[in-house]
């Protein structure tokens, strides 16, 4: 945790669940500003700034999806914790949100100690222990792992922080294939339940990010039917 006490946005119209989830986040070390619409959590954003966003997707006015793709396009929110929530169980939901930026996704009607659990590994993944190395190179590739940068071609490129974290991870294993199963092992926290595929989503994303070419990447490379693997210098 960044600190004795997290500061949490709870976006919900629902007033009594909204209530419930601050006083159960309250007693476990996390103060909660509970927003009702879209539009009063994006104010409420720019007032002061927060540890994490809890965020329903069905919402009054603009969805949370909005919210989310709204957050995600201003550069002093890009690295803001999101978590969302909802009544729907289409795995497009899902999707949407996932492609969008959030960093987890948690269905509606949730265990109140799920959902801590979930900000709790967010948060975890905001403030990495000690790594041996502070940089990784490959190509033109460079990731600052303490500073939680990362540069193409000497152009920084803002990732989310389950991005970081996914990349990261391939770097600290560069030139080895990574199974998709290895990779949600090694992201422990978030919440993937037989829905595998959101492994590629987010790789996906690295690649529109980090690829001059996504569909010929030069390095997250796919090995087909196994996983994936992050190109080594000299194979980037």
């Amino acid at each position: 945790m960044p600190s004795p006490r997290t500061l949490a946005l709870l976006v919900e119209d629902d007033a009594k669940l909204a209530a419930l989830v601050a006083e159960y986040l309250a007693k476990n070390e996390v103060d909660v500003v509970i927003a009702s619409d879209g539009e009063r959590g994006l104010r409420e954003l720019s007032n002061r700034p927060y540890d994490a966003l809890l965020l329903d997707i069905m919402l009054p006015g603009i969805d949370g999806l909005e919210v989310c793709r709204r957050i995600r396009a201003k550069t002093e929110w890009s690295r803001l914790p999101i978590l969302m929530l909802t009544a729907k169980g289409d795995d497009i939901d899902r999707i949407v949100g996932l492609e969008l930026g959030a960093d987890d996704y948690l269905a509606k009607p949730f265990n109140p100690r799920e959902l801590l659990a979930r900000l709790r590994a967010i948060l975890r993944r905001t403030s990495p222990g000690p790594i041996a190395g502070a940089l990784f190179e490959t190509g033109q590739l460079r990731i600052d792992f303490l500073a939680r940068e990362v540069s193409v071609d000497g152009r920084r490129e803002v990732l989310t922080h389950f991005e970081f974290e996914l990349l990261s991870a391939m770097a600290r294993a560069a030139g080895r294939v990574l199974s998709r199963e290895h990779l949600m092992e090694a992201l422990k926290g978030q919440s993937f339940e037989s829905f595998d595929r959101s492994i590629d989503v987010h790789v996906s994303k690295l690649r529109a990010k980090l690829e001059s070419d996504p569909k010929a990447p030069r390095y997250i490379k796919t090995v087909r039917g196994v996983g994936y693997v992050l190109a080594r210098d000299g194979d980037a």
